[in-house]
């Protein structure tokens, strides 16, 4: 009989906090997402700001997501396929477009 060996559960390793708040900060403003106005018309709790930073610190696309960050910042730009928040940030992006008139 073959003995098995226990293997210790793989540890998320999640990236600096201050750093992805800044990463989250910048996709916002170079996607046209205004997280301030999402906050006060409670589109964006205080729970999902926190999981938006959160998911981006587990997120393994954060050189990729900085180099993506660094480019044109005149433009407004599509949110990028490899972010991790990518469908929050549209539903967001969404709910905040209904309110303009």
């Amino acid at each position: 009989m073959v003995e098995q060996q226990d293997t210790p559960p793989t540890k998320l390793v999640l990236g600096p906090e201050n750093e992805h708040f800044w990463l989250v900060q910048r996709m916002a403003k170079a996607t046209g997402i205004d997280l301030v106005k999402a906050a006060d018309a409670d589109i964006m709790s205080q729970k999902d700001w926190a999981d938006i930073v959160t998911h981006c610190r587990g997120c393994d696309w954060s050189d990729g997501c900085g180099r993506w960050l660094d480019q044109s910042r005149e433009v407004l730009r599509d949110l990028p396929q490899p972010c991790v928040n990518r469908t929050r940030l549209a539903e967001i992006k969404a709910d905040l477009e209904e309110l303009m008139p």
